[in-house]
């Protein structure tokens, strides 16, 4: 999984929905991975994460 920081608009809703993989940059609010690699299990919800992202700024390689 990756983030483009410089695409992201900071808007938080991957945080909302999977904060054990996400968080926010306390400087600008653009997206932090906690861990690039997902477990098996959380695959559905990354790839719910990532079509949801209003800017693009994650990929998700399954």
């Amino acid at each position: 999984m990756r983030a483009n920081r410089e695409v992201c608009i900071g808007s938080g809703l991957c945080v909302l929905r999977l904060p054990e993989l996400f968080d926010q940059s306390d400087d600008d609010g653009t997206v932090v991975l906690r861990r690039a690699d997902p477990d098996p299990g959380e695959a559905t919800a990354v790839i719910e994460v990532v079509g949801n992202c209003p800017s693009g700024a994650l990929r998700f390689d399954s």
